[in-house]
């Protein structure tokens, strides 16, 4: 059963990338030619973004391997400090902000990772706003004319 499950996640997360990957062209054709103004824009950009940000979060938590140790010291040429990730075993393991570091200099996660994952929670959060002033304004917009004569 868990195999089953495994792979209907599998095959969701395939097909929301690729839904994602053929919105990016109605996005950029839309800032072009207008369409932004109406929701279906808005949509497409906040499941891009939502989409980024786990990518973004995944390459984070994947980004030391499955073995850090090995990681640090064969991969990345750096001194793996037990003594230091023994103190600080609760910072790697949060969901966010990502951290998992060979020794105090040395982070295995990407610099880039965690703003992307603000970045793109913000860009998905002012769709997300954009899109309930879209749905207020059509329900305002019906209950006008059903109260017109």
């Amino acid at each position: 059963m868990k195999e089953v499950s495994a792979l209907a996640v599998a095959v969701i997360l395939a097909a929301w990338l690729v839904w994602n990957l053929w919105n990016l062209f109605p996005i950029a054709i839309g800032l072009r030619n207008g369409s932004w103004r109406r929701a279906m824009w808005w949509t497409r950009l906040c499941s891009v973004s939502l989409c980024a940000a786990f990518a973004s979060w995944v390459r984070g938590v994947f980004g030391g391997g499955l073995n850090v140790r090995e990681t640090c010291l064969f991969v990345h040429h750096e001194h793996y400090d037990e003594k230091y990730r023994d103190s600080h075993a609760e910072e790697f393991r949060r969901i966010f902000p990502l951290h998992n570091k060979c020794h105090a200099q040395y982070d295995l996660v990407p610099a880039w990772v965690n703003p992307t994952i603000v970045i793109c929670a913000l860009i998905s959060l002012t769709a997300i706003a954009v899109l309930l002033r879209f749905g207020t304004t059509h329900l305002t917009r019906l209950r006008r004319r059903e109260n017109q004569p």
